[in-house]
C-alpha cells in the first residue's frame, strides 16, 4: 500500500510541473501592457523635450538615461547601447524598430526566448522581452536569416529588430531583471 500512495504523488507532483511549465510559458509569450514597469525614475512628462544628444558624437549615450547597468533604447534614434558598470557603454548598434513602440520610461527585463517565431511570422532568435503596449508584448529580437527589414506598418508588432551580432550581445547582456530605459 505505501508503495501506490508514493506513486499517486509522484504523478500528481509530475502533472503539477508541467501544469506550471505550460502556464509559464503561456505567460512569457503574452506579457500584459503593464508588467515589468518600475518607478518612474526616468520617465519623462508627457509632452517634455527630447534627452539632449551631443550632437559632435551621435553614437554617445543619451544624457538623462539613467545610471548603472542598464540597456537604453532611443525610440527616435533608433539606437540602443548596453551600459556597464562605472556608465560605461560596452556597445552600441542601431535597430529597426517595431511598429507599436514603448513609452519613454524605466522597465525592466520580464522574459526572454531563445528562439520562436515573431508576431510578423519570421523566425526569430534572442528575444528580450521588457515591456507591452497596445496589447503587444515589446522586446529585441534578431531574425534567424538575419534580416532587419522594415516590419508591415499596418500590423502591430513589438519586435525590435537587431542584426544576429548584436541580439548574441544583447542576449549575454540583458538577463530577467536587467533594467531597461527608453528615451525618446
Amino acid at each position: 500500500m505505501v508503495s501506490s500512495s508514493a506513486g499517486i504523488v509522484t504523478g500528481l507532483t509530475a502533472a503539477a510541473l508541467v501544469t506550471i511549465g505550460v502556464l509559464a510559458h503561456q505567460a512569457s509569450v503574452s506579457v500584459p501592457d503593464d508588467l515589468g514597469r518600475t518607478g518612474a525614475t526616468v520617465s519623462p512628462a508627457p509632452g517634455a523635450a527630447k534627452a539632449p544628444r551631443d550632437r559632435r558624437h551621435p553614437n554617445a549615450l543619451p544624457a538623462m538615461s539613467g545610471t548603472g547597468e542598464r540597456v537604453v533604447y532611443s525610440v527616435d534614434d533608433d539606437r540602443v547601447w548596453l551600459v556597464g558598470p562605472g556608465n560605461k557603454v560596452r556597445r552600441t548598434f542601431e535597430v529597426t524598430p517595431s511598429t507599436v513602440d514603448p513609452t519613454p520610461g524605466a522597465y525592466t527585463v520580464t522574459s526572454r526566448s531563445n528562439r520562436i517565431t515573431g508576431s510578423d511570422g519570421i523566425p526569430v532568435e534572442h528575444v528580450v522581452r521588457f515591456a507591452g503596449a497596445q496589447g503587444v508584448a515589446i522586446g529585441f529580437s534578431a531574425a534567424v536569416d538575419g534580416s532587419t527589414a522594415a516590419p508591415d506598418p499596418d500590423r502591430p508588432t513589438g519586435g525590435i529588430r537587431e542584426s544576429r551580432a548584436d541580439g548574441d550581445a544583447m542576449w549575454k547582456f540583458a538577463t530577467i531583471g536587467r533594467q531597461v530605459v527608453v528615451v525618446p
